[in-house]
């Protein structure tokens, strides 16, 4: 299973990079602009993304293995709600985009098997807590970045714009 976690870390990689490239055809104010989506506009939907993530990685650095790529995060606010923005211009979001996928390929290769099938204590952003399987809230945590990117895709093409293919198979060895 580890190694699946560092597939799916270098297609979150690739899939950023496709995503946010296609997105810099338009201006800063179509992608803030409010497109009906759930978190109302390409922007705030990748800012969401991010928000997940760093929510999601200091859970994950919560656990008995110290992992030191997710010391990294200290650098990085702290947002107190799935909605929050906190990178407010693309330049800055996408800057931590790219230093937050480092950090996830670092951190998804030095996930053991053993550490995989650990339970990790959580609480959720309402302070709900949680025990659940390590191995599986990382896959969570992938696809939770998916199930929003396929928003963003869905997004940038009313735009007109022809969005990258996103599809992992495109990752997938050849045997």
């Amino acid at each position: 299973m580890y190694s699946d976690f560092k597939l799916l870390a270098q297609y979150n990689t690739w899939m950023n990079t496709r995503l946010y490239t296609c997105a810099e055809q338009l201006s800063e104010e179509q992608l803030k602009e409010d497109r009906g989506a759930f978190f109302q506009s390409i922007f705030a939907t990748f800012n969401h993304i991010v928000v997940g993530d760093l929510t999601w990685l200091r859970r994950f650095a919560q656990h008995s293995s110290n992992y030191k790529s997710l010391q990294k995060l200290e650098e990085f606010p702290v947002p107190t709600a799935l909605a929050s923005i906190p990178f407010e211009s693309w330049e800055e979001l996408k800057a931590a985009r790219q230093s937050l996928d480092k950090i996830i390929e670092e951190f998804a290769g030095d996930i053991t098997p053993t550490e995989a099938g650990e339970a990790l204590s959580y609480a959720n952003m309402k302070g709900t807590p949680a025990t659940k399987n390590f191995g599986d809230l990382v896959l969570h945590f992938f696809n939770h970045q998916t199930h929003h990117r396929g928003q963003i895709t869905t997004l940038l093409t009313q735009f007109g714009l022809e969005t990258p293919d996103t599809d992992l198979l495109f990752l997938c060895q050849d045997a």
